[in-house]
């Protein structure tokens, strides 16, 4: 594989080999990061923001005019941050239909040892073995390695064998929603490096090698989707989507209380929780901050008269749709044959995954250890970005950073897109003069 082409510098800072951007565009806020990898090989965030989503519902693009605003919004606030402007980012999704399955091959070696030219043999081999069936192939990466069947092999140049193997892990993805995110970056004036599956970014952020190794299910609790994957021996086995998310838990709690959704999701951030008290029956909360809006946009019941409720019925209905969202996660698990072995840990990540009490709440209705998934520590990541929230998007930094072998790329010799080079900033200006006047 060629490495991408070293990227602009920042105006401040260590030299870097690399600069790159990425995106992650969801149903509740799109968020973008500046990061560079120093000619030391660390990779440190340079600039990173979010804004509230548009054109976006369920990890889908409803509205290719607001959502390629909202794209071009929050990178040009990441770019100004880090002081630099890009050409080109990789993008994080969920939704689209995606689909994990594992793909094995083994060739004969006849006992001598193996050379570079028996592993790109056999990873051409597994490449021409996909059958995508006309979707998309986010991902195809090679997990592990076996000899004459023996599996856990990281490295198998050097040994002998009969015969060679690897198990191949291929996320697939529906074209046309893959497409319309895309566009809506490439209308900002962008070049896309590549989609990542949030499962794969998050796994990145969040999970350990051993939590990988041993068995781990990863719940990324979205906005207006919940992702829920299965990873074993290194690999994403198995992964399923609920269209179900915190945004429904804000739905219900505007519609129990007659307020409006942003009041919603600033009760449930402030003074929501999914554990219950003895003291929640006697403190009360308002339904509406002061400050808030008056007039004929949307008044709430609270709004004009200070209405405050017990802090238990908020949790009583926050309590309700998230047991109905877990009931689904808990079907999703069995379906994915994550059942037995007593032990096997689940990682809930996400920005519903910063609802207090969530971690409890979810080990008693699952029945399983669970903690809540946090990004590891980046340098230079502000600490707003350092939570469950953030989890796909440092993970994509991390992802870029480590540059997994795909064995699409072998024996190709393609290039990625340029990041950040002068001939894509100036195409992108180019086109920015021809939208605006």
């Amino acid at each position: 594989m060629v490495p991408p082409p070293a990227g602009p510098q920042p105006a401040l800072g260590p030299r870097f080999a690399r600069v790159f951007g990425a995106v992650n565009i969801g149903s509740f806020r799109i968020a973008a990061m500046v990061a560079g990898i120093s000619e030391e090989g660390e990779l440190i965030v340079l600039g990173s923001s979010h804004r509230a989503a548009q054109g976006v519902k369920r990890g889908y693009v409803t509205d290719m005019v607001a959502a390629t605003y909202a794209v071009r919004d929050a990178i040009e606030k990441a770019e100004k941050m880090a002081q630099t402007a890009l050409g080109s980012v990789w993008i994080g999704c969920s939704g689209a239909g995606m689909a994990s399955q594992i793909a094995q091959v083994e060739i004969d070696i006849g006992g001598r040892r193996i050379e570079d030219d028996d592993i790109t043999h056999l990873l051409t081999a597994a490449r021409d073995s996909i059958q995508p069936d006309g979707r998309v192939v986010l991902h195809a990466t090679p997990a592990h390695y076996t000899l004459d069947g023996a599996h856990g092999v990281a490295n198998p140049r050097g040994l002998h064998a009969e015969r060679l193997g690897v198990d191949v892990h291929v996320l697939l993805a529906d074209g046309p929603p893959i497409r319309n995110m895309t566009e809506a970056v490439q209308n900002a004036h962008l070049a896309v490096d590549g989609v990542v599956a949030s499962p794969i970014a998050a796994g990145h952020a969040c999970l350990t090698v051993e939590e990988r190794e041993i068995g781990v299910a990863l719940v990324e609790f979205g906005a207006e989707v919940t992702t829920v994957s299965v990873f074993v021996a290194g690999m994403l086995l198995g992964m399923a989507t609920v269209p179900m998310g915190s945004g429904d838990i804000t739905d219900a709690i505007a519609s129990s209380f007659g307020i409006r959704r942003f009041q919603a999701e600033r009760l449930k951030c402030v003074s929501g929780s999914a554990i219950a008290t003895p003291a929640d029956h006697r403190e009360m909360v308002p339904l509406a901050a002061p400050g808030d809006m008056g007039g004929d946009e949307g008044l709430g019941s609270g709004q004009d008269d200070g209405r405050r409720i017990p802090r238990a019925e908020l949790i009583t209905v926050i309590t309700g749709r998230l047991g109905e969202l877990l009931d689904e996660v808990s079907r999703v698990l069995r379906a994915l044959g994550y059942t037995g072995a007593r032990g096997r840990q689940v990682v809930i990540t996400g920005g519903g995954a910063e609802l207090a009490g969530l971690a409890d709440f979810a080990q008693a209705a699952l029945g399983r250890p669970v903690r809540i998934g946090r990004p590891l520590a980046l340098k230079g990541l502000p600490e707003a970005h350092a939570g469950p929230g953030f989890s796909t998007l440092a993970g994509l930094a991390q992802y870029v950073a480590n540059h997994p072998l795909d064995i699409r790329e072998v024996g190709r010799g393609g290039t990625r897109a340029q990041d950040g080079t002068g001939l894509g900033v100036l195409t992108r200006i180019v086109r920015a003069l021809r939208d605006y006047f």
